[in-house]
């Protein structure tokens, strides 16, 4: 497969994310009270932290999926920590008044993973693909399936691998 990022690029800047994680937050402020919040990691580590401090929830739990092994490809899915009983079990249990928080849905195959782990969770997340999107219940924008997103993390001047890895 060619690097996914040759294609279409999707630059975001920190102050983008930042607005796109309290326009989620927006959105999933009605009247649901959220016991708690799951966040998908890494990606799902700020965001989730945004929403926790906007909507007041003080449980926040994560299960490390990992799925991009070289920063290029969608490999195949490895759950490394998986969501600790005590959440699941929150609010009447099967996830329940849980919501999870990552930062994009692309194939969907993540947010499958993690519905068989809390399938009456509310999934949330700040971009999706096409055919990720069916796997949520909430984003806030959607790119196109060949478009690589640059994450404020991922970027200085020109993209920055991690310092280990």
């Amino acid at each position: 497969m060619a690097d996914a990022r040759s294609d279409k690029a999707f630059p975001v800047s920190w102050d983008q994310f930042h607005r796109d994680a309290r326009a989620l937050t927006w959105r999933l402020s009605g009247d649901k009270k959220w016991e708690a919040i799951v966040c998908v990691t890494r990606g799902g580590l700020v965001p989730a932290a945004v929403v926790a401090r906007e909507l007041g929830i003080r449980i926040v739990e994560t299960v490390c999926v990992a799925s991009y092994h070289d920063y290029q490809e969608q490999g195949s899915l490895k759950v490394l920590k998986p969501v600790s009983q005590a959440v699941i079990d929150l609010a009447g249990g099967a996830g329940a008044g849980i919501l999870v928080i990552d930062d994009l849905v692309d194939t969907g195959k993540t947010a499958r993973l993690v519905r068989e782990m809390l399938p009456k969770a509310h999934y949330a997340t700040l971009y999706a693909k096409p055919l990720g999107r069916p796997e949520v219940d909430t984003f806030i924008t959607e790119v196109s399936q060949d478009t690589w997103i640059y994450f404020p993390w991922d970027m200085g001047l020109t993209f920055q691998p991690p310092i280990v890895g």
